[in-house]
């Protein structure tokens, strides 16, 4: 590929962003889409709407940016909690732009930046005696380490760069996790009120003839624990077929009303097909007494529980010490962990019996590497059109297309990236969904396996899959014979793609993310078919970290490894962190609501994939001074990639445990504050209505918010001008 195609597909995209970044400055300011821009706002006041016109509405204008700029981490914290937090800091770390090295200090990507392009660059362009030609019609390869003599002195400069980024790296590393270990301390110490100390899930309760579950659980632990136990609660088990039954018996209470209450009760809504004024009705919401109601009469209720169970303690404590005992001899019996929070458990997982978990797993990870296996053919066709002489050879009805330039441009440019991202929208679902079957008793669990499953499906088929499948079109036999040889070879040749991979996947996923394209179209059918205005009828979002997470760590994969071989794709990645720290940051304010948190959980996987990142960097750069001809700069790189290993013990032994379990000191102390402040009665009241599990999944305007979400009535008033 030459340089003028990747100039041609940076200049799509900078268009591309450009126009969408403009409208959307536009868009938030109309009233019709204050829910799709601002729900988060919404879901904590109820707003008021003018329709007024003005001029202003209609003219971009970069406010939203100022104050994504200006906001703070607490701000930050306060709307969408340490997760939201850990993940704004995650993007900070990686950050390249110069200005924000001033403001935010030192972060590793615009280390790398200065060093790689300003040393590695040149000498990678000047590195054989070759012809030159104009800048725009050089081809990328003579910007990459593969344009290096063999036994060139100046590899040394290489190996210094890879000192310098490694070191660094690891320094910051160190600085973020001691970081955000002290704000998950903090976190654990400002969450008195959270019920899910207290309480243990108990799952793989033994069946009995003579009495049920609830009777077996009570009697265990009052045998057991009987100065700690307070009281416990079965889960039910509740499963689509009960939730079809409750809503036909919703329906066939609202046929059995008379027309004057069907239409004093109901929500008449014209649709805009037809254009009738009464054409069809919305069902009412739960009405306030059925909430937390079980939908099961008494008589049942020993016929739908399961094996599993909430217990309460009277300290935390208490149950934290339950909760990480081993209750009887028989390990797949009495299984305790301590309770997610209650706006994150999931149900449904609860009830799975334990012993089937194993099997679930094991199928899991089958059905991941099939799906792996199956996106490599799509892979491989992108990686064709890159290669457009080998693609020419095996299609030669294409050779009259291909021989335009702008076609040629185009087609190495623009369309591989982009037929790749079209297959890879498709997989965040799906891995969510394996989650899902795997038996995870928490949203944010799910959420966290979702984005370990598809990091590691990004790296294989994204970064692996596009070596292999470029090598498999040159030398199929060879890739299985010489692994250090392939990724000598393999790396440094697909950095061009992966150029175009940062500006389409990147810059465009950006752009789609503030423009809510989903969200859009669903308010627009709601306006022009529906014809219902009320933006408080409409769903709110919370944070698709098992996509986003994964997105930012492949692109900082991409950054480490290619650092010292490729530096061109450096300014790129640079342009993508800026972009991402800002319109993040402003959909974490304004759009996503908060429902539950992990407690920065999400900080371990960036840790493992960075130091995974660096590790690879290491080997593949090794691997290429060998190919070089520089054993000596090679063998220098193996002390560097022991020391990366050990600091990675480290940090594993120093700060991971505070990201598995909570203290005991802390909670100590604070079952010693509670009692001394007579608070535990209290405590001990709430505890057993905190876990509802049969309650209205719609939450109204009147509802309370999680108690990080802190906002006033008078704070916010939508209105055409307003840009919050």
């Amino acid at each position: 590929m030459k340089l003028a195609a990747l100039l041609t597909s940076a200049g799509i995209n900078t268009a591309v962003s450009v126009v969408l970044f403009s409208l959307y400055s536009v868009l938030r300011k109309q009233p019709s889409f204050v829910n799709v821009y601002f729900g988060a706002k919404i879901a904590q006041v109820r707003s008021r709407q003018q329709d007024a016109f003005r001029f202003d509405r209609f003219v971009p204008s970069p406010s939203w940016i100022l104050k994504a700029w200006e906001t703070s981490d607490e701000e930050i914290c306060a709307t969408g909690g340490l997760d939201a937090v850990v993940f704004v800091r995650m993007i900070v770390f990686s950050k390249l732009t110069l200005l924000l090295l001033i403001v935010d200090s030192f972060r590793i990507f615009s280390i790398a930046a200065i060093v790689c392009n300003f040393l590695v660059l040149p000498l990678n362009y000047f590195g054989k005696e070759m012809q030159r030609h104009q800048i725009p019609a050089e081809t990328l390869e003579v910007f990459t380490i593969a344009n290096v003599e063999e036994g060139s002195r100046w590899l040394w400069a290489h190996c210094l760069a890879l000192y310098l980024v490694s070191c660094c790296a690891c320094f910051l590393l160190y600085l973020e996790y001691k970081s955000i270990s002290r704000m998950r301390l903090a976190y654990f110490t400002s969450s008195v009120s959270n019920p899910s100390y207290f309480t243990v899930l108990v799952r793989a309760i033994p069946w009995s003839r003579e009495e049920s579950y609830s009777g077996t659980v009570a009697r265990f632990f009052t045998n057991f624990y009987a100065s700690s136990f307070l009281s416990h609660q079965i889960v039910y088990r509740s499963g689509s077929v009960q939730k079809l039954v409750t809503d036909a018996g919703k329906v066939c209470k609202m046929l059995k009303l008379t027309p004057r209450e069907l239409h004093i009760g109901s929500n008449s809504m014209r649709c805009g097909l037809c254009g009738t004024t009464a054409s069809f009705s919305m069902l009412p919401m739960d009405a306030e007494g059925d909430k937390g109601r079980s939908d099961f009469g008494g008589s049942d209720l020993r016929k739908k529980e399961s094996a599993a169970a909430l217990v309460f303690f009277r300290t935390r404590y208490a149950a934290l010490v339950a909760s990480q005992s081993l209750q009887s001899r028989n390990p797949m019996s009495w299984v305790t962990n301590l309770s997610p929070e209650p706006g994150d458990m999931y149900w449904s997982n609860i009830c799975v019996p334990y012993r089937l978990l194993w099997i679930r797993k094991v199928a899991i990870l089958v059905a991941s590497m099939a799906l792996v296996a199956f996106f490599i053919v799509p892979v491989s066709l992108t990686q064709g059109l890159v290669h457009l002489d080998k693609l020419q050879k095996t299609f030669p009805f294409l050779k009259g297309v291909l021989k335009r330039k702008a076609m040629s441009q185009l087609a190495t440019g623009y369309l591989p990236s982009v037929v790749l991202i079209i297959f890879m929208y498709m997989v965040p679902p799906i891995m969510l969904l394996f989650s899902t079957l795997e038996g995870s008793t928490s949203r944010s669990g799910r959420k966290r396996s979702a984005s370990i499953k598809v990091l590691c499906f990004f790296i294989w088929n994204v970064f692996f899959g596009n070596i292999l499948s470029g090598s498999v079109i040159e030398r199929f036999s060879k890739i299985f014979k010489d692994v250090n040889y392939l990724l000598a070879t393999a790396v440094p040749s697909t950095a061009t793609f992966f150029m175009t991979y940062v500006l389409t996947s990147g810059w465009a996923s950006l752009s789609c993310e503030l423009m809510q394209p989903f969200g859009l179209l669903c308010n627009l059918f709601y306006i022009f078919i529906l014809r219902n205005k009320d933006v408080t009828t409409y769903g709110t979002l919370t944070f698709p970290y098992h996509t986003e997470v994964p997105r930012i760590l492949l692109f900082g994969l991409f950054g480490f490894v290619y650092s010292t071989l490729s530096p061109l794709i450096l300014p790129f990645l640079l342009v993508y962190f800026s972009l991402a720290y800002l319109v993040y940051r402003n959909q974490i304010l304004n759009v996503y609501v908060t429902k539950y948190q992990t407690g920065g959980t999400y900080w371990p996987i960036v840790h493992n994939a960075t130091i995974f990142s660096m590790v690879l960097m290491q080997v593949i750069a090794m691997a290429v001074f060998g190919l070089k001809k520089s054993t000596v700069a090679s063998s220098f790189v193996i002390p560097l990639i022991i020391m990366t290993l050990l600091f990675n013990e480290y940090c594993r032994q120093r700060f991971q445990p505070l990201f598995m379990q909570v203290p005991a000191q802390i909670l100590i102390e604070m079952d010693r504050q509670d009692e001394q402040n007579g608070k535990m009665k209290e405590i001990h009241q709430k505890l057993t209505t905190s876990y509802t599990q049969f309650k209205s999944k719609s939450r109204t305007l009147g509802d309370p918010m999680p108690p990080n979400n802190n906002c006033r009535l008078e704070d916010l008033e939508i209105n055409p001008g307003s840009n919050f």
